[in-house]
């Protein structure tokens, strides 16, 4: 039976520049490839041995790039190996079979969102009105289905966004805080529903999965076994269960630990 890898992308295993926690000499940096670039420049990196591992992976197990980004965001990134068959984007709104969305699922997805949570314009006035210009940059939805912040991380106020938690919760909704972009989801749209869709098409017996936030807690508690970086919103609120494994690494070099502790479970199945 195939193994079914799931992972989240930002953080995980790809990286800013901002991201990448290169605190080692400079002499003995690891060598970085760029996956992904935006309006001409360079955006995205992992590094080369983790591009290896994941073209290792590609061919020993089906992966799927499981991501909040929109579609849009999600094609721009080239990750290294064979196209994955399946990738979830717009955090399980879109279940990409092939490059293209498959839509039965959306639909599914959208009947759901429509009958328990709040509409997106209620949300997205919302941040509108409450939020401050001093600390937002930007105002955004994304594939109709949730909205987020752009803001400016130094500037943003904690007893804020614990408000506007509370206020989401009410309505079905949760607020995740990743680097400098503040999101607002409908609680039903998951990345684990559609990790159980792929798994069910594939026929998948064995789930592992990788992420950094609070948007990936349902994905890793979903999967039989699961990783999580030194870095990001678990990390930081010291979120685990008993499947997961807390990994010592932060930075790009967690996304190359990650990817060897993928490799060893897919040849190695406990």
């Amino acid at each position: 039976m195939p193994v079914l890898v799931a992972s989240d992308l930002d953080r995980t295993l790809i990286y800013s520049s901002a991201a990448l926690a290169l605190t080692m000499p400079d002499a003995r940096a690891p060598r970085l490839l760029c996956v992904e670039v935006h309006e001409a420049k360079p955006l995205s990196y992992m590094t080369e041995t983790a591009a290896q591992l994941l073209t290792d992976l590609g061919d020993a197990a089906v992966f799927v790039p499981t991501t909040t980004r929109t579609r849009k965001q999600y094609q721009r990134i080239n990750l290294p190996g064979p196209p994955p068959a399946y990738a979830i984007c717009a955090n399980g709104g879109h279940l990409l079979v092939d490059g293209v969305t498959d839509a039965g699922w959306h639909a599914r997805v959208q009947a759901r969102l429509a009958d328990e949570c709040a509409p997106l314009a209620e949300v997205g006035e919302h941040l509108l009105r409450s939020a401050d210009p001093v600390w937002v940059r930007k105002h955004r939805t994304a594939e109709d289905l949730f909205a987020y912040l752009v803001v400016e991380r130094e500037l943003l106020p904690g007893d804020w966004v614990k408000e506007l938690a509370v206020w989401a919760e009410n309505r079905g909704w949760t607020v995740s805080l990743q680097g400098r972009k503040l999101y607002a989801v409908p609680k039903p749209l998951t990345k684990s529903a559609a990790v159980r869709e792929v798994a069910r098409r594939t026929g998948a017996e064995l789930t592992l999965a990788a992420g950094d936030s609070l948007l990936d807690a349902d994905l890793l508690l979903a999967a039989d076994r699961g990783w999580r970086p030194a870095h990001g919103e678990l990390a930081d609120s010291g979120w685990t269960a008993p499947a997961i494994t807390a990994l010592p690494e932060r930075g790009v070099l967690a996304g190359e630990r990650i990817l060897r502790e993928f490799l060893r479970a897919v040849r190695q199945p406990v």
